[in-house]
């Protein structure tokens, strides 16, 4: 989850491969919301283990295989890491729950609010400076996200909506957003001093051993068939995580991250041919509205930065 990567800019080639590199991510990352969510009725924290755990194969073998695996683990900041990694369990966590709960499309879709509110938090908990178009775009975002949520928050009102698992999955994923917007944020802190290998497989360490302290709290035995899915959602994981960090290497993040948004239209193809999941018009609608509102703040950004960019060139003393 962290795009801690540096963009290198190769010309037309190499932007053809950031893209194509993120849309494989993508689809990778699909593929393991779609192995947890067949694995059925697992604990949060059970899911989260497997999803660590054996993500850290694919990640070692690829830095062993670019020699970078014995300096990966080397930091001068553990703490920050532990800290990110217990930020990132609890949106894991969360994020898994909403998932066994919600139709994939639902599940997918919620999760875009989280670049919204890094926005937000950015602000409030940084103090940076966000101009009024960035925080129109947030306030429209987040109305797309209202949209979504609507069907299922409007049964608080009723007498059955607190037992409803929907309702339940629904707050949880929108939880999730948030506070995987503060683990942004730290990752943010990080990428500043680490290398992203670092940061990767301190992140995978963590969240495993974090995950086993919620053994003693229902974790259950596992089918053949569940055990499977959940050790291909971790293997999934890793290479998900490999391959997005590549595709920032290719391309610049603006031109790479809207593609990130494919991910919905794979969310309504395999949930309605897997699960049987017919997207609703409110979830459509909404995941418009977020989808068109993330890409603005990524143009936003990106205009921002040429600014900057072009400030400091004049600002350089002329010689």
């Amino acid at each position: 989850m962290t795009s801690g990567a540096e963009p290198g800019t190769t010309g037309g080639h190499g932007t053809l491969r950031g893209i194509a590199l993120k849309i494989v991510s993508v689809a990778v990352f699909v593929g393991m919301q779609t192995c947890i969510k067949a694995a059925g009725d697992v604990p949060a924290g059970q899911i989260v283990f497997f999803r660590s755990f054996f993500a850290i194969f694919p990640i070692i073998a690829f830095l062993a295989v670019k020699g970078q695996l014995p300096t990966a683990f080397v930091t001068k900041r553990p703490f920050n890491h532990v800290a990110r990694g217990v930020v990132g369990v609890g949106a894991m966590g969360l994020g898994f729950f909403a998932l066994t709960r919600l139709p994939l499309p639902e599940a997918i879709t919620l999760n875009y609010a989280q670049p919204l509110l890094v926005v937000v938090f950015s602000s409030v908990f940084l103090g940076e400076s966000i101009r009024v178009y960035r925080w129109s775009a947030v306030a429209v975002g987040l109305v797309g996200v209202l949209i979504i949520s609507w069907p299922e928050l409007t049964l608080l009102n009723s007498d059955e909506g607190l037992d409803d698992q929907e309702v339940l999955g629904v707050m949880a994923a929108l939880v999730a957003a948030a506070i995987s917007a503060v683990a942004m944020l730290l990752v943010r802190n990080l990428v500043q001093t680490e290398k992203t290998a670092t940061i990767v497989l301190w992140f995978s360490s963590t969240a495993s051993v974090l995950s086993l302290l919620t053994l003693p709290f229902g974790w259950q035995a596992l089918t053949p068939a569940q055990a499977a899915l959940l050790v291909m959602a971790g293997f999934c994981g890793g290479l998900g995580q490999i391959l997005m960090t590549s595709a920032y290497r290719h391309a610049e993040a603006s031109v790479v991250a809207p593609f990130e948004y494919t991910s919905m239209i794979l969310g309504v193809v395999v949930g309605y041919f897997i699960f049987g999941n017919v997207t609703s018009l409110n979830t459509l609608i909404g995941g418009a509205i977020v989808v068109a509102a993330g890409i603005f703040i990524i143009w936003r950004e990106r205009q921002l930065g040429l600014e900057r960019a072009r400030t400091r060139k004049v600002a350089l003393p002329q010689g």
